[in-house]
């Protein structure tokens, strides 16, 4: 008798990443107009934005630490994946800015806070 055995466990896509933490000032943004510099929907890197993922900007500072472009970013007390596309302006210095989509009010909601935040590094091969 032959027997398939099949596993459901999904592998961790972030599993070969080095987290460090660090606190910062989160603050939190949308894709309008009056909120951008330029076209609301392309980020400093040039990615197209897409309401309802889960992505962050950081302040310049936070890129020369590693929260480069497409880095993966664990949110204290938020329970997805965040994932950086986008950079602020030189004015700021540790903090990330919480894309909302079109989502005003959460935005607002969010406000200003310190958290904690985790950030993974790619592990070298």
């Amino acid at each position: 008798m032959n027997f398939l055995l099949i596993s459901c466990k999904k592998k961790d896509p972030y599993a070969n990443y080095n987290w460090h933490t660090i606190e910062v000032t989160a603050t939190a943004y949308n894709s309008l107009s009056s909120q951008t510099d330029g076209d609301p929907h392309i980020t400093a890197f040039g990615d197209s934005l897409v309401p309802g993922n889960h992505y962050i900007a950081v302040s310049r500072d936070l890129l020369k630490k590693g929260l480069s472009h497409n880095i993966p970013v664990k949110i204290e007390g938020l329970d997805s994946i965040y994932i950086v596309k986008d950079k602020m302006h030189y004015r700021w210095k540790n903090r990330i800015d919480i894309y909302m989509g079109l989502n005003v009010m959460a935005a607002k909601q969010w406000g200003r806070k310190k958290v904690t935040i985790a950030y993974g590094i790619p592990k070298k091969p």
